[in-house]
């Protein structure tokens, strides 16, 4: 199994979600860091380089919506997949994700194994049924 793991960078303010979603991402065999808000990714993001940013909107410092922009401007990071997670679920929310580039979107609560699906999908990681 010499395959290179998908590395996922964890962007979340609140310990206890970003924890949630590290250890189920690490569970499925991911390599996974984390960040505390969009000013922190963007730093480990550029050492980084991780394949897939799972990405909080509600953030101090640097919101999620402000943080996918520059992701997106950034030649480091352009190519890097990004999930937002969020409790704002509004038509207008989900137009603005597709504005700034997003690749995907989670509501929260969320399940974990929707979580996953995600990850994988945009990791181009097919799973063997």
């Amino acid at each position: 199994m010499g395959e290179a793991l998908t590395r996922v960078l964890v962007v979340d303010d609140d310990e206890v979600i970003r924890q949630l979603i590290a250890v189920n991402l690490q569970l499925e065999g991911f390599e996974v860091h984390t960040a505390v808000d969009g000013r922190d990714c963007l730093e480990r993001a550029a050492e980084l380089r991780p394949d897939v940013i799972t990405l909080d909107v509600m953030m101090p410092r640097l919101d999620g919506w402000v943080t996918a922009l520059r992701l997106r401007e950034r030649e480091v990071t352009r190519s890097a997949k990004v999930l937002l997670i969020t409790a704002r679920a509004q038509e207008d929310d989900l137009r603005r994700g597709e504005d700034v580039g997003v690749d995907a979107y989670l509501t929260k609560p969320f399940d974990p194994a929707e979580l996953i699906r995600i990850v994988r999908e945009l990791a181009g990681i097919e799973r063997a049924r």
